[in-house]
């Protein structure tokens, strides 16, 4: 096995090739060690290539000391060692950035478009990516999940799975604050006896909760040019500390923003080990390579869990995406995947993160609100939301102004409308609105009323602000402007009311969450369920965009919302589950998690979406997570990564494809395997494509019993008139546990015609009272292939 530190090399004067390891470790190769050099300009232009390597070529152990050498090898028959060429330009040398040991067959290097044209030539290339750049997706939660009971330390499913106890979640992400009391190791035991990874702060910082911190840096300073080698994975950004301390955070009493939510804070899974992994960087992304080398010593580390807030805005082939490369290798090696599912709703088609061996996590809202209300004239109110500190009062009414643009975006336009000892109201556009309150406050402003865009419908999403501030929907929004436009001398008033729980109608579908179809498989369904991602309290460094009092205290908690936030909500149940059942595959788990997650809000009507209708599954998944339920099953869709296989060959990916997603295992050959078809994959959640006549598919599941022995399970079916179902046998009688059943669902059109529009429905499987196992099942017409 190659040493997990990942190896950066160059060509020398002499042919030969320098390894440098870590800070100053060097070991010279001689060149009877690599491929004949050959000699030609060096002086193009060079970039970042992720090149893949052909499934029948593997390092020979014989000639190469590890797998390091043998890619420098390779990398070395079209570098220019061209004495007069490299003292000429040393800084046109070709690199080796990462040699990849487990998430792809290949490795990450720097470049010229010659040195590309010439390695296309060699037998053993497959090949090259150019460079891609991915970007972050970005108290009471566990209360409202049924982690904990009124004590946050007592009750609860946290008594039943030990909090997570020995399980480690990996984090990617863009740095951590590792001097949070979030990431406090006081009680925690030592990580498990596999764990073999390394954090790069001191003893002081590191401990038994934050058990690794690195940084991956090699392919993003070459991308981004000025980007300071990190050394240590720390970020001033708010991101990574929030995804982490969500996930995975320690007790911390008397945690609040500016006196909102204020209470005990805690991760999802308090007793979890953190083994950080920093692949961002502020204002620039997260480097494709970078992921894949975090992800490649992630799972030689040992651990359990990996939770990804970041994607692409495209949907990226299986075989391209470092999320699907790296998320089927870690599955193979019994590694649980979260990722988030995008920021892009509620555009059609828009999730990332779409390949089934992912858990694709859309967000919800919560049940809290940070309530305020806009007193209108002293007398009627008009209901928001505020993170300004609950005890602060605004006294008399206050005049209510806008500026000539009605979006504060300048603080010229500030200025003009007079705005000073008056209440402003903004629209939407131009700066955020933190900085809005900013210039307002320069220009005066007792206060600012900011209006949410109309598509974000009742959700809101509070900022802190650096004035009193009070955000209202859109429709609340224009309530407040037709009072401003029938009132002479139109005045208000803020009444702040702090946190407020068991908000009706939650959870709601979070606008901004992706949707789906997948683009990348129809006949699978993305997301593939909802967590909390909707004003998450968690550590952060400090807060953005506020100023304080002199010799005030930063809060070390802020409200962020995101799939960045629902993710590491996901990871850490996960966790809670693995410890629960720690010989669960990956599939397992995920299955736990899709069939026991509620379709319906605490009214116990459907989940709503933004407009207030019912959510459809392509924003909804199988539904909101219900930890509590995920623990024990009954029933799970088993699948070990070999599964996937056939299905990857049913989407026509070619042989070497598929063995670049596969890789290290063997290479594959599609024409002798049973090609899957998508909705046969024996996943949670059920797609039936109708794509010719007669109009008819068959889906074939296999369920494994995990609950009680001896039980028995009859179907139930619930689909509109314009479908019929029908599925054989309809009664599964168990015997023993871990005992393997079959079943089919045929699904054929009423009419015998395409649906118009998509068709949805679920099959349950109940045991009695005691079980009852949900697949949300959707039919939809048109070609299988995107």
């Amino acid at each position: 096995m190659d040493n997990p530190i990942h190896r950066r090399w160059r060509c020398t004067l002499r042919g030969g090739l320098v390894l440098r390891v870590a800070a100053a470790v060097v070991l010279l190769l001689s060149p009877a060690a690599v491929s004949p050099v050959a000699s030609h300009n060096d002086h193009g232009v060079h970039n970042n290539y992720l090149v893949l390597v052909r499934s029948a070529y593997e390092y020979d152990k014989k000639v190469h000391q590890n797998v390091s050498s043998w890619h420098a090898s390779l990398l070395a028959s079209v570098c220019d060692s061209a004495k007069e060429t490299l003292e000429a330009d040393p800084s046109a040398m070709t690199r080796l950035i990462y040699s990849y040991r487990n998430v792809v067959n290949g490795f990450a290097a720097r470049m010229t478009p010659e040195e590309l044209d010439k390695m296309s030539k060699m037998e053993w290339f497959d090949r090259s990516l150019p460079e891609q750049t991915y970007h972050l997706l970005t108290t009471h939660t566990p209360e409202m999940l049924g982690l904990a009971g009124a004590d946050p330390r007592r009750g609860g499913l946290w008594n039943t799975s030990n909090m997570g106890e020995g399980v480690i979640i990996g984090i990617l992400d863009d740095g951590i604050y590792g001097g949070h009391p979030s990431f406090d190791g006081a009680g925690m035991k030592p990580p498990p006896a596999k764990w073999k990874g390394r954090c790069d702060f001191n003893k002081t910082v590191c401990n038994n909760k934050l058990i690794g911190a690195r940084s991956y840096f090699e392919s993003a300073k070459w991308k981004w040019k000025g980007l300071q080698d990190p050394v240590l994975p720390i970020s001033e950004g708010q991101h990574g500390t929030h995804t982490s301390s969500t996930a995975a955070g320690a007790f911390v009493p008397n945690a609040s923003v500016f006196g909102n939510g204020l209470g005990t804070a805690a991760g999802m899974a308090p007793r979890a080990h953190i083994a950080f992994y920093q692949v961002c960087y502020e204002q620039k992304g997260c480097d494709r390579d970078d992921i894949l080398a975090a992800v490649d010593d992630a799972i030689e580390d040992g651990v359990d869990i990996l939770s990804l807030s970041l994607g692409h805005e495209d949907a990226i082939d299986f075989s391209d995406d470092p999320v699907s490369l790296g998320g089927y290798t870690a599955i193979l090696n019994g590694v649980f995947i979260c990722a988030a599912a995008g920021n892009t709703g509620p555009t059609p088609a828009s999730l990332v993160n779409e390949a089934p061996w992912l858990l694709t996590v859309g967000a919800s809202t919560s049940d809290r609100r940070f309530a305020a209300s806009v007193k209108l004239g002293g007398k009627v109110e008009v209901e928001g939301q505020s993170l300004t500190d609950p005890n602060t009062t605004m006294g008399e009414p206050r005049p209510l102004v806008r500026d000539a643009e009605g979006t504060c975006a300048t603080e010229a336009a500030l200025t003009a409308a007079n705005i000073t000892g008056k209440i402003i109201i903004c629209d939407a556009g131009g700066v955020v609105s933190t900085e809005k309150a900013k210039m307002a406050k320069r220009a005066g402003a007792a206060g600012m009323i900011v209006v949410i865009p109309e598509v974000f419908g009742a959700v809101v999403i509070p900022r802190a602000h650096a004035i009193p501030t009070v955000q209202v929907p859109f429709a609340a929004g224009q309530k407040i402007k037709d009072f401003m436009q029938t009132s002479r001398d139109a005045t208000a008033t803020f009444v702040f009311k702090g946190s407020v729980f068991k908000t009706p109608q939650s959870p709601m579908v979070a606008p901004f969450s992706s949707r789906g179809p997948n683009r990348r498989s129809r006949g699978i369904l993305k997301p593939d369920l909802l967590g909390p991602g909707v004003n998450i309290l968690a550590g952060v460094p400090s807060i953005e965009d506020v100023e304080l009092p002199p010799n005030e205290a930063m809060p070390r908690f802020d409200i962020k919302s995101g799939t960045s936030m629902a993710a590491p909500h996901l990871s850490g149940i996960a966790a809670l589950i693995k410890h629960a059942h720690p010989t669960w595959s990956p599939a397992a788990i995920k299955s736990a998690l899709m069939t026991t997650a509620e379709p319906t809000d605490n009214l116990r009507k459907p989940i709503a979406d933004v407009d207030g209708k019912p959510a459809t599954f392509l924003a909804l998944g199988a539904g909101h997570v219900n930890p509590q339920k995920a623990m024990d099953p009954g029933l799970v869709y088993n699948m070990t990564a070999a599964g996937y296989v056939p299905y990857l060959c049913g989407l026509n990916y070619t042989d070497q494809k598929v063995s670049t997603i596969i890789y290290p295992e063997p290479a594959v050959s599609c024409a002798n395997l049973s090609r899957l078809e998508q909705d046969d994959l024996n996943y949670p959640s059920i797609t039936a494509i109708l794509d010719q006549p007669p109009f008819t598919a068959t889906a074939n599941r296999s369920v494994t019993n995990v609950g009680a022995a001896s039980s028995t399970y009859v179907v139930e079916v619930e689909v509109p008139a314009s479908v019929k179902v029908e599925v054989n046998p309809s009664k599964l009688t168990f015997k023993a546990v871990d005992e393997v059943l079959n079943y089919s669902v045929t699904i054929k059109s009423a009419d015998g015609r395409a649906p118009a529009s998509p068709v949805e429905g679920q099959l349950k499987w109940v045991c009695g009272k005691q079980y009852v196992v949900r697949s949300p099942l959707l039919v939809v017409a048109g070609a299988r292939q995107a």
